[in-house]
């Protein structure tokens, strides 16, 4: 184990910025598909996962313009919604495990989400339960395929 050894009698002084937290900012970002508004949102993590959420939610429409490497303008005024009930995008989200956080916001204003059962890291059994009881307790109905979980009308 590494370790650190401080020596006292100097005073600390700085600042730091903190990094966004990557699960955090999944969930924020999916937010977007609430609304057809302009959102902009600061203190992105720069990082695969997210970089990866924000190229799904253009490729379904979302237009999103990247201010800075931590700073991104998103609007959700024409999404597809032939692509979001494609095998395409069903394999598209098969890519990244937090692509589940989209469901509730397309439920919501859409009626409708198709996603592939997750993928992602392999780090040990994590389940969707929570997801799945929590919106058929919304209403959502739900119809599990082959490799993918699909939910209507969420009342």
């Amino acid at each position: 184990m590494n370790s650190f050894e401080i020596t006292g009698g100097v005073k600390l002084k700085g600042e730091i910025v903190p990094q966004g937290a990557k699960n955090e900012a999944l969930q924020v970002i999916c937010a977007v598909l609430l609304t057809n508004q302009k959102v902009t949102i600061h203190n992105i993590p720069d990082i695969r996962d997210v970089n990866f959420l924000i190229e799904l939610l253009a490729q379904m429409g979302v237009k999103v313009n990247r201010i800075d490497a931590h700073t991104c303008e998103f609007q959700a005024d024409n999404i597809n919604l032939a692509y979001i009930n494609s095998p395409e995008f069903v394999d598209q989200s098969r890519k990244m495990r937090g692509s589940v956080m989209v469901m509730g916001p397309l439920l919501a204003r859409f009626k409708h989400a198709t996603l592939s059962k997750p993928g992602g890291d392999k780090i040990g059994r994590r389940r969707l339960d929570t997801h799945i009881i929590g919106f058929m307790k919304l209403g959502a109905q739900f119809n599990v395929e082959t490799g993918a979980i699909s939910a209507e009308k969420l009342t």
